[in-house]
């Protein structure tokens, strides 16, 4: 923790200001109209050092300057809050306001490094459309969002959730990264779990269902009748809550195909509420009972295990709710 008034025996930052080519002696603080410079003279991560320089600022506005593009070490912009600096580096902050890029709409950030961006999806939007349509979705956004920080960068969707699921969504920030996630994907995952708000009393606390997946003409999936005929998709589910109208079911994908837990749900003869679709018959949310709840991965480039874990969204228990 770092103290506004210095004590008697206050240690000295780990960082010398240091000034660019074209500003006065180094015996003069140096103070460029748009751009401060320093020199850092010990390990140290990145936020710890620029609470310590940038004195009197505080943590909240530090991440923002980070999140803006304003802070680069060695004239590369750095985003990542516990960046590892180490003695020798040049951490440059440009006090210049930056353009802000336009507000996430129906999504928020749950996570961003240099390779990947984590995002929580809300229901009603559009993860991707085609180059003809121009309706707000994920994609467009965060590309927008990483281009206002660098034209050059780029914004590659390594899976997808369905317009009206909610929950936990990855994109990569390059092509590489996301071939490398896409190729491993069954081995990097290792957790994918949802929440279905279901109709009707599923019996079964728990249990599995395996079919093979097939696409109709109308782009509607359907379990094929006969084995090795589609894609295979294995899902599992447990019961969290019930009651006659509507059980709430933990549900996790051992495979990831396209609308899987919705024909799973049909097969079992207890489509998800609000999806008419899939054999649906009430819409007791106003949207679809399905959100992405858990996603647990293998950092494609650190390869440490990253986990994000959303709350059940509120009105999914409603139906449950019990009245004095």
């Amino acid at each position: 923790m770092f103290m506004h008034k210095k004590p008697r025996n206050h240690k000295v930052p780990a960082y010398s200001q240091t000034r660019p080519k074209s500003t006065p002696p180094l015996n003069k603080p140096h103070s460029s109209k748009n751009v401060k410079q320093f020199t850092v003279t010990e390990p140290s991560e990145l936020l710890t050092f620029l609470l310590q320089a940038l004195s009197g600022t505080g943590r909240n506005s530090i991440k923002s300057m980070l999140a803006r593009g304003q802070i680069s070490v060695n004239n590369k912009s750095v985003t990542l809050y516990n960046h590892q600096l180490n003695p020798g580096n040049i951490v440059s902050i440009s006090t210049e306001k930056m353009v802000e890029s336009a507000p996430l709409l129906g999504l928020h950030i749950l996570h961003e490094d240099e390779d990947l961006i984590v995002i929580h999806k809300d229901h009603g939007l559009l993860s991707i459309a085609s180059d003809k349509e121009t309706e707000v979705t994920a994609y467009r956004q965060l590309t927008d969002y990483v281009k206002s920080k660098n034209p050059s960068n780029r914004i590659y969707v390594v899976h997808r959730l369905d317009r009206d699921t909610s929950g936990v969504m990855l994109f990569a920030k390059s092509e590489e990264v996301k071939h490398r996630l896409q190729e491993t994907w069954k081995e990097t995952v290792e957790e994918r779990s949802y929440v279905a708000l279901v109709e009707g009393l599923v019996h079964k606390t728990e249990g599995t269902i395996t079919s093979w997946l097939k696409e109709s003409k109308t782009l509607k999936m359907f379990s094929s009748p006969y084995p090795n005929d589609g894609q295979h998709a294995v899902t599992h589910y447990k019961r969290l809550q019930y009651n006659k109208q509507y059980t709430l079911l933990e549900v996790h994908l051992e495979t990831g195909r396209k609308n899987q837990i919705r024909v799973h749900m049909q097969d079992i003869g207890h489509p998800i509420s609000g999806d008419k679709k899939y054999g649906a018959k009430t819409k007791e949310l106003g949207r679809l009972g399905l959100h992405a709840r858990i996603l647990s991965f293998t950092h494609p480039t650190t390869g440490k295990l990253m986990r994000f874990d959303t709350d059940i969204p509120k009105i999914f228990l409603r139906p449950f709710r019990t009245t004095p």
